[in-house]
């Protein structure tokens, strides 16, 4: 990639006078306004370890617990209920779902905005957090057979979804993963090992895979019993449990509220930003290794160099992000498509198809710590450290492996009797053929592998690079990209019926192969910057 080398800023070269002009709790991967014991590593650290996570960071992690459990235990079950309930068709659904997604993410950025300038992380978290709860409660009431017989089914769901839950998580998302991140404090602290410390930077990347942990917690449980109780009682009573469970989290996250760290908002960042830009374009001169470094050393300006690198670090981390979307669009297909397809397989009559998402958290749960503890510590101790570039690249891998499962399963369908691939005359509505859907274990199983190499490091990724004032604006630029995911999900819905949506599966894995090729070979030498910025930090 031509663009290498001008992307890589001087850190060498700056080093002394960032170090000096900023606080270091601002710089690097995690920040915060409480210290650790040291704040400079040690001269005699040998070995670094991950730290335990204070009550205080877990009650942000059950807060998000609870609030996936509601997203996750509502969300899952919209296929089938716009479908059997509503009366909408398969590509309806997937569209209706897919604009569902893209409100959730799509909103990600005004959060992070009102954050940042007005309100900070903790206020904005719980005034969106009371937006959510209003969709909650409307969605549960418009459920109701008095709602639906009375035609309020349909527009009731799109007010909740579309104009409460979208805008509630949103809000939530942008900020609820940095501001947990901020309750951890930074330095290094002495354990019972001589040269062994508790290393701040290790114990935010425990935070953040305990943080994912949390959120399948909540994701298998929601999924597990939201449409049990959906199937053998009522739509309505399901949704009431998952606005039940958020009331608690928000209960829950409240009681922190005095032992927080909690920033006070930086002002009107976005236009700092446009201004050193605006500046860099007009002061550019011959011998720059990144287009930004005219803007540093600048007098009488608002921003010093630290803030001049941590921007560059974050526009760099944009690059990586726009390779998101085909794999969220990849990851999306587990609330539709594979549940459409699920639809087609025989099943025993206690389950509904859409409860195999609990598959994908449950891995997740068991995978999370089995990681956390031991592939990667080892893979530390053999000398092997993959970056975020590799991780990436090989959560891509994954996904792709298991979507050429998931293709293959959808041809072996069509060949399999009564119904074949669905095209014939007198074909029912639950037409089902000679398969089991048991097959299906494998696709959710590997994608939730997948999640931990690329979902994980982009929202550890987004934090480590953006500066202080910055940090949830990158992390919901990279929970942004879930919009494109979804965009392309609701163009593709157009062929998500039999049996076209075999040539959907087999597109998508296709170019997700060539995805993850073509972004390693951009990216690779990211790993060695960030590793350069790690060392220097």
């Amino acid at each position: 990639m031509t663009a290498q080398n001008s992307d890589k800023p001087d850190l060498a070269a700056s080093s002394e006078q960032a170090v000096n002009e900023t606080n270091v709790a601002d710089f690097g991967p995690h920040t915060g306004t409480k210290a650790a014991d040291i704040v400079e590593r040690p001269a005699d650290m040998e070995r670094g370890v991950a730290g335990k996570l204070s009550t205080w960071t877990l009650l942000v992690v059950i807060m998000e617990l609870c609030e996936r459990f509601a997203y996750y235990g509502a969300s899952l079950m919209f296929n089938i209920y716009l479908q059997t309930m509503l009366g909408r068709s398969k590509s309806s659904a997937v569209v209706l779902i897919r604009v569902n997604q893209f409100m959730s993410y799509a909103t990600t950025i005004l959060g992070a905005i009102i954050a940042d300038q007005f309100l900070g992380k903790y206020k904005t978290i719980v005034v969106f957090a009371v937006v959510y709860m209003i969709g909650l409660v409307v969605l549960t009431i418009s459920s109701t057979d008095f709602a639906i017989n009375g035609g309020f089914g349909l527009a009731g769901f799109c007010i909740a979804v579309f104009g409460f839950i979208g805008f509630g998580t949103g809000g939530i998302k942008s900020n609820v993963s940095s501001f947990m991140a901020e309750q951890i404090p930074v330095g290094y602290k002495q354990t019972g090992t001589p040269g062994v410390y508790e290393d701040s930077k290790l114990t935010t990347e425990r935070g953040f895979r305990y943080f994912y942990w949390s959120i399948n917690v909540g994701a298998f449980a929601g999924m597990l019993a939201c449409p049990q109780v959906a199937k053998n009682k009522s739509y309505a009573l399901a949704f009431m449990i998952p606005t039940i469970m958020f009331f608690l989290g928000i209960l829950a996250f409240i009681g922190g509220t005095k032992r927080y760290t909690k920033k006070q908002p930086q002002g009107t960042v976005l236009i700092k930003v446009w201004k050193c830009m605006r500046y860099a374009r007009a002061h550019k001169h011959e011998g720059q290794l990144h287009w930004l470094d005219s803007s540093r050393d600048a007098r009488d300006q608002e921003w010093n160099n630290e803030f001049v690198i941590g921007l560059q670090r974050s526009l760099r981390a944009c690059k990586v992000f726009l390779f998101y979307p085909l794999y969220w669009s990849v990851y999306g297909n587990m609330t539709d498509l594979l549940i459409n397809q699920g639809l087609t397989m025989q099943r025993p009559k206690w389950l509904s198809v859409d409860q195999l998402n609990v598959i994908n958290s449950l891995v997740l749960i068991v995978a999370i710590p089995v990681f956390d503890n031991y592939v990667f510590p080892l893979l530390w101790r053999m000398g092997f450290k993959m970056g975020p570039i590799v991780r990436i690249t090989t959560g891509f891998a994954i996904a792709m492996g298991g979507f050429i499962y998931v293709t293959i399963l959808q041809k072996i369908i069509y060949t399999q009797g009564p119904y074949y691939d669905f095209t014939g005359p007198n074909v029912p509505a639950n037409a089902t053929n000679d398969i089991s859907v048991w097959l299906q274990i494998v696709p959710y199983a590997v994608v939730a592998i997948s999640e931990i190499f690329t979902s994980v490091t982009g929202l550890e990724f987004a934090f480590s690079q953006a500066p202080a004032e910055l940090k949830s604006v990158l992390t919901a630029v990279f929970l942004f990209t879930n919009c494109g995911g979804s965009l392309i999900g609701m163009v593709l819905g157009i062929w998500s019926s039999d049996p076209q949506v075999l040539y959907v599966f087999a597109a998508q894995t296709i170019i997700l192969g060539v995805l993850a090729v073509v972004f390693y070979f951009c990216f690779r030498h990211y790993d060695a910057m960030v590793a350069e910025q790690e060392q220097f930090n």
